[in-house]
């Protein structure tokens, strides 16, 4: 995808974009759950976006863009730390510790934190009563999507790490947030592929530093991972990192980031989808009525890109011809009159 902010891209192409990143993102719940059975952690993000950084850089090369550009790697490497090593980070270890169920509700947090921090678009964003009101449907739809799995998780005690974690998920959406729209406003003529390749490259980085930094490396051994983490890891590398990524980096480009961040709420309902179908999950009443709602936020949410506009109407070429008519004939009877004098 190279298409630019400055060409209007085509309607074909946002489309896969934006399907990529609701249904592959929404699916990588479920691989991750895969993946986490044979890696720690830390240690699979590192092979995650290290690998498919690299990959997406040698595509690169081969294109022969030009990678080395400094501003644009440290550019690449504020949004890229942000967003795929504090924000994905962050979920990954809160997840050792919360239910999904919880850390689904605080990350479809995105979309309002998109509104609160982008001071440049309030007066754009805040004036739009169909995405104010797409945003707040969006969000009690994803509580009412998981509210049976939080009664259930709080009908225990909580411990100091989950309170921890806790508050680590609830700050993971305003990394990601932040990440995303140092990335939409970079003026930078780089193709998209290269940004994202660097983003991921030295978050990959930044992981490997975090699982030295909790001794993974002592207690992974690559013997004992089993075929379907593999497998997982691989879908996470080509579809979820290459794929979706490049994508959501490239719609932000070319579309508002509050209609990019709508994926926050359809990527859970992807999820419950995946798990009745594969994992022979049951699916409640409440939770089908949260679907519904949740989509209906959604064509909330881009209710202005699709409303009925009222065509312009110009002043016909006619009347425009009939004054320029009157006019030189009245001209031309005044220059008449004039040489009848001098006669």
């Amino acid at each position: 995808m190279e298409t630019t902010s400055s060409n209007k891209p085509s309607l074909l192409l946002v489309v896969v974009a934006f399907a990529t990143i609701y249904i592959v993102w929404g699916s990588t719940y479920f691989f991750i759950q895969m993946a986490v059975h044979g890696f720690p952690p830390m240690l699979l993000g590192a092979f995650r976006f290290l690998i498919a950084g690299l990959l997406l850089l040698g595509w690169c090369f081969i294109k022969g863009d030009r990678v080395w550009v400094k501003k644009d790697i440290l550019s690449s490497a504020v949004s890229g730390l942000l967003m795929l090593f504090t924000a994905t980070g962050g979920i990954i270890w809160a997840e050792q510790s919360l239910p999904s169920a919880i850390v689904a509700i605080m990350v479809s947090a995105n979309p309002i934190w998109f509104v609160a921090l982008d001071k440049a678009n309030w007066k754009i964003n805040l004036s739009n009563k169909s995405t104010i009101a797409g945003l707040i449907v969006g969000f009690a739809g994803v509580v009412l999507l998981f509210a049976e799995a939080i009664m259930k998780s709080f009908a225990g005690t909580i411990t100091s790490t989950q309170i921890i974690a806790l508050v680590l998920v609830m700050t993971d959406p305003i990394a990601w947030s932040l990440g995303a729209l140092l990335s939409k406003k970079s003026s930078s003529n780089t193709p998209v592929r290269v940004t994202s390749a660097w983003q991921m490259i030295i978050a990959g980085l930044a992981f490997v530093v975090a699982a030295l930094f909790h001794q993974e490396f002592n207690q992974f051994h690559i013997s004992q991972v089993p075929a379907n983490a593999w497998m997982a890891l691989g879908y996470l590398i080509i579809f979820g990192s290459i794929g979706a990524f490049s994508a959501y980096i490239w719609l932000l480009k070319v579309r508002t980031a509050v209609q990019v961040s709508s994926h926050s709420y359809v990527n859970p309902v992807v999820a419950v989808v995946l798990g009745v179908l594969f994992a022979h999950e049951s699916i409640s009443t409440l939770q089908l009525f949260g679907l519904l709602v949740i989509l209906f936020s959604v064509l909330l949410i881009n209710a202005k890109k699709y409303a009925f506009k009222k065509p312009k109407i110009s002043l016909p070429n006619l009347e425009k011809k009939s004054a320029a008519q009157s006019y030189t004939k009245t001209k031309r009877v005044l220059r008449t009159y004039e040489l009848s004098i001098n006669k």
